[in-house]
């Protein structure tokens, strides 16, 4: 939006770093064919839509260290424009770009635009951002406010690029191709379009918003939880988009519990973002932000186990199956299966969250570790909490329909 109002042409870049298929020092790769899959469907629509608006998307398999330095002098590009990062592989990544530009006539245009309530608005510096999320709620409440929501103009049709380039398919990218598990909570397609279509359903179609903090621990199907997160991890739609939302479903519809606990974990995500604005790289270290000393395990059969479902908790195997299959996870299940890893296993943490940032479709870098560290004991859980995972299974799966569902063989 920022590049339009301020130039006559605009080209739209995406690089699909081939870093992102290496194998990360745990030995997961840093992609899985889930989100890579997702993301796909995601720059299609994404090419559809800003054609729309006379902007081309150049789609190209490279780091962008290779591909913008050229683009810039091929176009003779005076303004970059990108979105804030802060976490050391997306920063890196800028640095080089930068550096591998090798030119002083190009002005860098970096806009923080990830939020619901932007940093410039929050009521405390990075600094002293709280280390307990119910005093960093409160205080935003109270004294921040969302920002609109903006609607890009459309450019001359002169501005496009004839012809671009074709997006890859998953197996010219070196994953194998795969079928939607037909049991999966999350059988959407990726893109701002699916994601705008997933938003009228869920409020407007069904009213299910106003049922959400009754059915948001469910396990399976599509509608006991809005699912917005895996649009709003790639920015297909922003967390301002569902706030406005929100405010518009409460004003014709209903406002109650419901409607405010969507709302209230929007806040949730924004603040595991503050969380690592605050402590940079100590997010993945093993101490955590809290630089607890605890005595953690890297035994590769207990991982191996955990990984594919074979450990000693039916409920933990359900949800570890329904990731492998499908990329997903229910929020019960995750804070249940990562619990089990580092409480009950004491297994390093890291290894749990590089194996989900691997693997979820919907995988976010600050909420990931964020959540990883909070439940280990080494973030910001002040009471440091350990889940009965056999409590959980009865409270949460009381006839076993879930388990049921992952834990036997099926034909499909």
């Amino acid at each position: 939006n920022e590049a339009i109002q301020n130039n006559d042409r605009v080209i739209g870049v995406f690089c699909l770093d081939p870093r992102w298929r290496d194998t990360d020092s745990f030995g997961f790769k840093k992609m899985e064919k889930f989100r890579a899959n997702f993301l796909l469907e995601t720059l299609q629509e994404l090419k559809t839509n800003l054609e729309e608006l006379n902007i081309s998307l150049l789609i190209l398999s490279d780091t962008p260290e290779e591909i913008i330095p050229k683009l810039i002098t091929e176009h003779h590009i005076e303004h970059v424009y990108f979105q804030k990062e802060w976490t050391a592989e997306e920063a890196q990544v800028e640095q080089s770009v930068r550096k591998q530009s090798n030119t002083t006539d190009v002005k860098w245009h970096s806009t923080y635009d990830q939020f619901l309530f932007h940093p410039d608005d929050i009521p405390f510096e990075f600094a002293e951002v709280p280390k307990v999320f119910t005093v960093f709620r409160k205080k935003c409440e109270k004294y921040s406010k969302v920002r609109p929501r903006v609607t890009p103009s459309k450019l001359s049709e002169e501005n496009l690029l004839q012809p671009t380039n074709e997006i890859p398919t998953l197996q010219q990218l070196g994953y194998e191709d795969f079928e939607t598990d037909p049991r999966s909570a999350f059988p959407f397609t990726g893109g701002e379009n699916s994601a705008r279509k997933r938003l009228n359903y869920y409020f407007w179609e069904t009213k299910k918003l106003s049922y959400y903090k009754k059915t948001r621990n469910g396990l399976i199907g599509k509608d006991f939880s809005s699912k917005f997160s895996p649009w709003l991890a790639n920015g297909s739609i922003s967390a301002r988009t569902i706030f406005w939302e929100i405010e518009e479903y409460e004003s014709a519809v209903r406002k109650n519990d419901s409607t405010y606990w969507l709302f209230f974990e929007l806040v949730w995500r924004d603040f595991f973002k503050y969380i690592s604005l605050k402590h940079g790289n100590q997010i993945f270290k093993i101490a955590g932000i809290l630089q607890k000393d605890y005595k953690w395990k890297s035994n590769a059969d207990l991982i191996e186990k955990w990984i594919h479902g074979n450990t000693a908790e039916p409920f933990v195997n359900a949800n570890m199956i329904e990731l492998k299959e499908t990329g997903w996870m229910s929020n019960r299940g995750r804070q249940n299966v990562a619990s089990f890893l580092a409480k009950e296993l004491n297994v390093d943490w890291r290894i749990g969250a590089a194996y989900f940032e691997s693997m979820l479709i919907d995988y976010d870098v600050h909420s990931n570790y964020g959540n990883w560290m909070y439940v280990a004991g080494v973030g910001n859980d002040p009471r440091d909490r350990k889940f009965n995972i056999q409590s959980q299974a009865d409270r949460y799966d009381p006839k076993s329909k879930y388990q049921n569902l992952w834990l036997q063989p099926v034909l499909f």
